[in-house]
């Protein structure tokens, strides 16, 4: 099982990031997946998830109406459209998936 995310990087307070994961190594379409953050000195909070065939979702109060979590399973592959970023937003960004979990990529705002 592996998880890949990319689209992480630096962006002005604002601004937005596309962040996608790809997965391999299981059957992607029946599970499903999740963002999770992790700021510095904080714990792991779960961020947006999507399920596997009715494509619900639910996101943390904190990105409500700013992020979009969602899902292609023709690519094996899942996002998360962030818009109106803020700098408390900034944190190591997780998919997780198959009880798996991504390396992780870095998203700083900053002006």
């Amino acid at each position: 099982v592996q998880l890949v995310e990319s689209g992480g990087g630096l962006v002005q307070p604002g601004g937005s990031l596309r962040l996608s994961c790809a997965a391999s190594g299981f059957t992607f379409n029946n599970y499903a997946m999740s963002w999770y953050r992790q700021a510095p000195g904080k714990g792991r909070e779960l961020v947006a998830a999507i399920g596997s065939s009715n494509y619900s979702t639910n996101y943390a109060d904190s990105v409500k109406g700013r992020f979009t979590i969602s899902r292609d399973n023709a690519k094996n592959t899942v996002y998360l459209q962030m818009n109106s970023l803020k700098a408390e937003d900034t944190a190591v960004y997780y998919c997780k998936g198959f009880s798996a979990w991504g390396q992780g990529t870095q998203v700083t705002v900053s002006s």
